[in-house]
């Protein structure tokens, strides 16, 4: 994984928590606690779309069995994609 450089500017406040966080020994530098923080909002916000998409498919009504035909494509698009 390539590495990028972000200068991120905090108010003092901010700052001197993520300064405690990084001595208090949970993370080894301010870097690793940020990048912390950017993996959970991403994961965060994955939770909540399948959450969407659940509350969406349960809203489209009852379910329907897939036809042999439905079955064909789905494999044929996952042997496809694959490539």
């Amino acid at each position: 994984m390539d590495n990028s450089t972000l200068s991120v500017e905090l108010p003092e406040p901010l700052h001197g928590y993520v300064k405690e966080r990084v001595e208090c020994g949970e993370f080894p530098d301010e870097a690793a606690y940020l990048r912390d923080l950017v993996r959970q909002d991403r994961e965060r916000r994955a939770a909540q779309r399948l959450r969407e998409l659940i509350e969406e498919g349960l809203a489209s009504g009852p379910p329907t069995p897939l036809t042999e035909a439905e079955v064909a494509r789905i494999r044929e698009r996952i042997a496809t994609a694959g490539k």
